[in-house]
């Protein structure tokens, strides 16, 4: 049984990946335990834009200090306390990490503009990272940006941050865009070498009682996958591109759905953040479970098999499928 796969130009020995999770992959000893457990790879929890500008602006304040240069420019951006770790913390984090695991570790930054913050790409490249995951995360609120100019800042983002590495480079993007495959198609033509679907916007709640914004992280479930395995089966074989599902993997047979659609790995969280870490191997062991009872002799051989291209009926991914779909839905006898 050949369960290996290749992403991002590196050989994996299976298509489970650990996904960027901060409360997890912070702890250099807990990425230990997802090797030993099965993982493939890891990609690590994010350095986030506004860390690199904020620790800018203090080393300018230090250096600048009694010049009143810029009296307020540091309450622009959210106190450090927010971010579990510095700039410095995270490329030592990187270096230690690749000498305690044999696992590739992908470095993660989340970015919204384009920036002098793009330079220290180079240095994650430096201290070891295998690879780079981007995850652009950006919610325009400007009524005067055109979608043209919200596809263009992601554009822009990528090119900047390729020009810094040699180390492949995935994009992390929303599917929140008017034309989802040609955005992806822009992307790869920039140079992207992967494309990781999708990332999750973590929507506010509203504290009725204390009359306040209130984070609420919710963990993913079953049902999101469908998203991202349905746009990763429509634009398989028609780019040039690794493929990275994420968003609702709990189990073996969810890997085996994402790979049928076209995707090189699936990134795991939830599940871990539900059952533990092991669950890596409970993922694996059920997929070659299956892969066994239903003659799968690899993982290239299910590959994309399901996608588009490859489906008897290709509507049953666009707009026909949903026309079905509304069709067979019974309402409860009790409604009826």
């Amino acid at each position: 049984m050949d369960i290996t796969t290749n992403y991002l130009g590196l050989q994996l020995r299976s298509p489970i990946v650990v996904g960027a999770a901060a409360p997890l992959t912070e702890d250099l000893d807990n990425l230990k335990r997802m090797e030993d457990a099965g993982a493939a790879a890891v990609v690590l929890h994010s350095l986030f834009e506004e860390q690199l500008r904020q620790e800018k602006l203090e080393l300018h304040h230090h250096l600048e200090y009694g010049t009143e240069s810029f009296p307020e420019a540091l309450t622009y951006f959210p106190e450090p306390e927010i971010f579990h770790v510095d700039a410095s913390e995270y490329l030592k984090h990187i270096s230690e990490a690749k000498k305690m695991v044999n696992i590739p570790i992908i470095a993660s930054l989340n970015s919204s503009t384009i920036g002098g913050w793009t330079n220290y790409a180079k240095e994650l490249e430096v201290a070891g990272a295998d690879a780079l995951e981007l995850n652009i995360y950006n919610i325009p609120t400007n009524m005067e940006m055109t979608g043209e100019q919200v596809e263009q800042n992601y554009i822009n983002i990528l090119q900047a941050v390729k020009s810094q590495v040699n180390i492949p480079v995935a994009v992390k993007l929303s599917p929140f865009f008017s034309n989802m495959a040609n955005m992806a198609k822009k992307l790869v033509e920039t140079g992207a070498n992967g494309l990781v679907l999708f990332n999750r916007f973590y929507q506010p709640d509203i504290n009725i009682e204390e009359l306040e914004v209130a984070i609420n992280v919710l963990l993913s479930t079953p049902q999101a996958m469908r998203l991202p395995m349905r746009w990763i089966a429509i634009l398989y074989g028609r780019l040039e591109v690794d493929f990275a599902a994420t968003s609702g993997v709990q189990k073996g047979q969810d890997v085996i759905k994402m790979i049928m659609a076209g995707a090189n790995v699936t990134q795991v969280v939830g599940a871990l953040l539900r059952h533990g870490i092991n669950q890596i191997q409970v993922i694996e062991t059920d997929m070659i479970k299956w892969m066994e009872e239903h003659e799968y002799e690899s993982i290239a051989q299910m590959r994309g098999s399901m996608s588009q291209i490859n489906c008897p009926d290709r509507s049953a991914f666009e707009r026909a499928q949903y026309m079905k779909a509304i069709q067979s839905h019974q309402p409860a006898r009790s409604l009826v």
